[in-house]
Formats: structure tokens, sequence, C-alpha cells
């Protein structure tokens, strides 16, 4: 689970718990984070760990991934940008037992046309990730833009993340290239995502901010969040998908 621009293709098995939360816990939990972990090692900004990222989402025409049926229940297929980069990333995220598996490739934005025939070029380095967008009959279905904030720290059992995600917003894309015009339509508005991706078993650092913010884990899908909002799925996002926590008291203070 290395730094989120690292180019190795293939990661270990992971967890990963989400949160809803407002604005205003996200800031708390940002000051917080900010005493206790490190910057993103790829990160800018004053403090050094904020970035923006844009991805785009596959689904196939009945939006199987969407409703999580089956097989397409347990996997994403999207392509990664990082800023104005020239390079981005082709990615599967795989859940299997509860854990989080990521294969990623690294391509020049201008090879994305690669993916467009059905012919398959072996050697390429998206070659696998082609294979599977023709095998499972995946289409691209829409553009997700956020800003991220991310703190990470080296434990006994490895490197741990802590990433918030705001000003989300999306927009349907009929072909596989990036809208970088249109300004997307903004959704979970006055809310904010907070993720804790570890390895093994949740680090004690972890167990306090989760009892010191009286936090509940929820099940999230950015994804699944979008599509909904744009109306391109048949059925709502789930409710527990939309309703933030309110911010604690008293407002937990830096040590």
């Amino acid at each position: 689970m290395s730094p989120s621009i690292e180019t190795r293709e293939n990661r270990e098995f992971a967890s990963e718990i989400k949160f809803l939360i407002t604005p205003l816990m996200a800031d708390q939990i940002r000051s917080w984070a900010r005493t206790r972990l490190g910057a993103d090692p790829h990160g800018s900004g004053p403090t050094r760990d904020e970035y923006l990222i844009t991805s785009l989402y596959f689904d196939t025409e009945n939006f199987d991934v969407f409703h999580r049926r089956g097989s397409f229940g347990r996997s994403k297929y999207r392509i990664r940008r990082y800023g104005a980069s020239e390079i981005v990333f082709l990615e599967r995220k795989l859940r299997t037992r509860g854990l989080l598996a990521k294969r990623r490739s690294t391509v020049k934005i201008e090879d994305l046309a690669g993916l467009v025939p059905t012919e398959l070029e072996r050697g390429w380095p998206g070659y696998w990730f082609h294979r599977r967008l023709v095998g499972r009959r995946l289409r691209p279905v829409c553009q997700i833009t956020y800003h991220r904030s991310a703190r990470v720290v080296m434990t006994k059992l490895g490197l741990i993340r802590l990433t918030i995600d705001d000003q989300l917003r999306a927009v349907p894309v009929p072909q596989i290239a990036f809208d970088e015009a249109t300004p997307g339509q903004p959704f979970l508005e006055g809310q904010t995502i907070l993720e804790l991706k570890f390895r093994y078993e949740l680090p004690l650092v972890f167990k306090f901010l989760i009892e010191e913010f009286a936090l509940s884990q929820q099940r999230l899908s950015k994804y699944r969040l979008a599509a909904a909002a744009l109306g391109l799925a048949r059925e709502p996002a789930e409710q527990t998908e939309t309703t933030p926590q309110s911010e604690p008291a008293p407002c937990p203070t830096s040590s």
C-alpha cells in the first residue's frame, strides 16, 4: 500500500474503511492528522499533502458494476490521473474476503486511444487492462474529479494512509478520454469522504481517531454516488451512502 502515485504494478491485499463526514469535521481531522502523520510524498500545497484526482470509471450496458452483480461487485476498473499529468494509471481494484488488492500500470495519456479498438496489442503495458475491458464488455461511464488531502506514516505493520476527499464533481463520458472542458456536476455537496487504509489490523493511531471523533464506518462508493447523481443508473445510491456524521462535542484539540 505505497503512496498513491507509486507505479508498482501489483499491490498486496489491504484493508480500507470509509466514513462520510461534514466539512467542519474534515477540517478538524486534517488538523489532527497533520500533527500525527507525515505528508504524502507526492502532495503539494502549503502542507505538502494535497492534490487533484480525476478518474474515468467503467461499467457494462446493464450497469452490473453499479448493481454489484456477481463478480462485477468485487472489482472496479478505472483510469486515474493526478493533476494535469500526461501519465495516467490503468487500475483494477479487487475486493476479496473484505480485503482490497490493486493492479495498476502507467501509460501516456496519448496512448489511451489504444484501448478503443477490439484488437489487443500484446506487449503494451495496458494489454491486461484492455483485455479485461473487452472480456467484461466494459465501457466508460463517467468521470469523477475531487480534491484529496493525504497523510501517511510507517508502522511496524507497514505504511498506513489517511485520505480526505471533497469538492467531488462528475460528468458523463462517452469515450475513453478525459474531459477537461466540462466543469461537471457537484455531488455529495456539504459532505466529505474520509478513508483509512492499512494492512492486517487497525493501527492504534486510527483507533484513537475513530474514538476521538466518534466515527461510524459506512459503505461508500464514489462511482455509485456519481452515477446516481448523473441519472445514469437505474436505482439511487443507498441512503447510508449520503448521510454525513455530525461533529463531536467538544472539538478535539491537537497534541
